[in-house]
């Protein structure tokens, strides 16, 4: 296991039902606000919510190791170890997901519920790859991420009702960190197939999609779905990339509902 970096940068609120949300790429964890506020607070199904900035992200330092999701994961079982907790519901959007998929395969006795949210369970193709590494070539070179708002990335992860929050998206991504940006789309192309982890998980499952989504199509979330039928579907209408923080409330009722599957055993 790697050493979780030095400097990590947690928010934390609420009591309950232990719940890790891992950010999308490239933003951090002041994406998660509205969870922290709301997901906490209800009788039966509150939760002691910790949203971690992933490496390089927010005020968490990148550390030296080679780019790897499976590092990202190894620093959430140092995260929880830290903070007294043995199992612990994990959510991740989009790269989000990908790192709860990295640590359900290394840390299944962690896990008590996994939530997938606008992400996928496959391997990249080729031709996915070859994009990540033109976008950390490029960062690297300008040392800047502006390639990325450049790409209009912000408005391509948000549905076409939420335009309105682009200017909140492009903010985090201009703080993301030009090694940060490299290393982890290297980490997130060499990660490998997970639908065999998600198949083998004992543990409930809900998995959320939006359907405007132009990053992840919908397909993508029936197809872990097929892998695992009892996980629970949730498909949000008018909804993008960014579920969370387009549609938080829609969004909180399916993690709640994950919540109560958890605590009902």
């Amino acid at each position: 296991m790697t050493q979780l970096p030095s400097a990590v940068s947690v928010r934390e609120s609420g009591t309950g039902t232990p719940l890790v949300l891992l950010h999308a790429f490239p933003l951090n964890a002041s994406m998660w606000s509205s969870q922290l506020d709301a997901l906490p607070g209800l009788t039966g199904d509150g939760a002691r919510v910790l949203a971690p900035d992933q490496r390089g992200f927010g005020g968490t330092e990148l550390g030296s190791d080679e780019p790897s999701l499976d590092a990202v994961a190894d620093d959430l079982a140092l995260l929880l170890d830290a903070a007294g907790i043995e199992r612990a519901v994990v959510g991740g959007l989009s790269m989000g997901g990908y790192v709860a998929l990295a640590f359900a395969r290394r840390h299944p006795g962690r896990l008590s519920g996994l939530l997938l949210a606008n992400t996928l369970a496959t391997a990249d193709t080729d031709d996915v790859r070859a994009n990540r590494e033109r976008i950390a070539a490029a960062v690297t070179a300008r040392d800047s991420v502006r390639l990325l708002l450049e790409e209009r990335l912000a408005a391509k992860l948000l549905g076409p009702d939420s335009q309105h929050l682009v200017e909140r998206v492009e903010s985090m991504i201009a703080a993301a960190p030009p090694a940060t940006v490299a290393w982890t789309q290297r980490a997130m192309a060499a990660r490998p197939d997970a639908l065999d982890v998600l198949a083998g998980l004992r543990v409930p499952v809900a998995v959320v999609a939006g359907a405007q989504d132009a990053v992840m199509a919908p397909e993508a979330a029936e197809l872990m779905v097929r892998a695992r039928p009892d996980a629970e579907l949730t498909v949000l209408p008018g909804v993008g990339h960014l579920s969370a923080l387009e549609a938080p409330e829609v969004f909180d009722t399916a993690v709640r509902a994950l919540l109560r599957r958890v605590a009902a055993g």
